[in-house]
């Protein structure tokens, strides 16, 4: 599963909207927008807010960042 696939499933599952997502994890509604698009992947630091977000909310994702 690519990135861009988790952060739309995690998303999804959450029913949260792109903005929502961001301002959970402390990013901009752009940078959602481009992970979810595939056309960026995140900085280590926001890939660590990320995973606690998913593990917070029982969401499991691949492991393989």
């Amino acid at each position: 599963m690519d990135f861009k696939e988790k952060v739309k499933k995690v998303r999804l599952e959450t029913g949260y909207s792109q903005e929502q997502l961001a301002r959970e994890l402390g990013v901009s509604f752009a940078t959602i927008n481009r992970w979810e698009n595939g056309k960026s992947e995140p900085r280590q630091i926001a890939l660590n807010m990320f995973k606690q977000f998913c593990d917070l909310h029982n969401i499991f994702v691949e492991e393989e960042y």
